[in-house]
């Protein structure tokens, strides 16, 4: 259990660490100066200069590199002298361990450096703001796909090759082939603008808003109907047909022949015995989704207007945000990581054969 928890602890650390080293390659070779982004059409020379400076932008890239990976790891260099590679102008919060003349190694969290384009806030502060709306989106998105696309799935099975396990499939397969971004603007289009009258939706808006007055926030929920369900049609459609093949697989065993010969209907048959066995490949599937979700939610979170970290990645990428886009890609990765890890031992505890290894 150790080894393997250091195992994937090296594989993490260097999975992000090239998540990381990728994301700033991208960006430094990029066209376009963060600088003059950040002062838009009032800037000076003096003003960028100074800008330059603060940001590291006038130095080479070898050194913007090092001074990016120092403020990222969680062991990290800093000192009260300003040089080049790790003047700490107070940002750094954490453990001092050995100081080497007027550096001094710290144990710190990662530094996410200061958002371009939100007036010096902090990146980790945007991100505790829109992170956790975007987690409430990829929650209700899997469990309405989990809660359909199980029973729909076991229908299937239950009635294979008949015109409802057709009808599944096909709905399935439409399902899984129409791009989210196309699903958001049809139901945006339909739910909440033509048929607004009867469904009381509205084609954007995120959970907490001002009230007219512009005094109060209130929490409006139904704003997340139209979302989730967009971001759980596909999942949805993939849980449905893997449930149907994992459980027909399951079904033909020689355990469920036993259990018929034993005088168990087919209900519990299916309840004691081959719902828990044919789940692995959904919780497989279900992981990865899960995932991939807070990545993929970008799109429908930016036609909905969803306050949430998609809809941040979006505005980064247009304005050239590098903090703001590594700060957000961290996190997901680190996130997708942790999902992982944690479905292998979901794995153990539906199928005890399993082993870490």
């Amino acid at each position: 259990m150790i080894s393997y928890l250091l195992r994937k602890l090296g594989y993490a650390i260097l999975t992000l660490y090239g998540v990381v080293t990728v994301v700033f390659l991208l960006f430094y070779l990029l066209p376009g100066d963060p600088a003059q982004m950040m002062m838009g059409q009032n800037e000076s020379e003096e003003q960028l200069a100074a800008l330059r400076g603060k940001y590291g932008f006038d130095q080479p890239i070898g050194t913007q590199y090092l001074l990016f990976l120092n403020d990222l790891s969680p062991l990290s260099f800093h000192s009260e002298v300003p040089n080049d590679f790790t003047f700490d102008d107070g940002n750094y919060t954490g453990v001092d361990l050995l100081t080497i003349s007027q550096n001094t190694l710290m144990l710190k969290w990662p530094y996410l450096r200061e958002s371009f384009q939100k007036s010096g806030k902090k990146v980790s502060a945007v991100i505790g703001e829109t992170l956790p709306n975007t987690i409430l989106l990829a929650v209700c998105a899997i469990t309405i796909a989990l809660a359909i696309g199980l029973v729909l799935g076991v229908i299937s099975a239950l009635n294979k090759n008949n015109w409802i396990d057709n009808a599944i499939q096909l709905v399935s397969t439409m399902g899984m082939s129409v791009p989210s971004f196309f699903s958001a603007i049809i139901f945006a289009f339909l739910f909440g603008y033509l048929w607004h009258e009867y469904t009381g939706l509205r084609m954007s808006g995120s959970l907490y808003e001002l009230d007219d007055y512009g005094e109060n926030v209130q929490l409006q929920w139904r704003n997340l109907i139209l979302p989730a369900v967009v971001l759980g049609i596909r999942p949805l459609a993939v849980i449905s047909q893997l449930m149907r093949n994992s459980l027909l697989e399951v079904m033909s065993q020689q355990y469920i022949v036993t259990a018929y010969s034993k005088g168990l209907t087919k209900y519990q048959v299916i309840v004691r015995h081959a719902f828990k066995n044919a789940l692995n490949p959904v919780i497989t599937a279900v992981s990865g989704w899960f995932a991939s979700m807070l990545a993929g939610a970008v799109f429908v979170e930016y036609i909905f207007n969803w306050n949430g970290l998609g809809k941040e990645i979006v505005e980064a990428l247009n304005t050239l945000d590098l903090p703001m886009i590594t700060g957000a890609v961290l996190v997901i990765a680190s996130l997708f990581i942790a999902i992982n890890i944690l479905v292998d031992f979901v794995y153990v505890w539906l199928d005890p054969r399993v082993k870490l290894d």
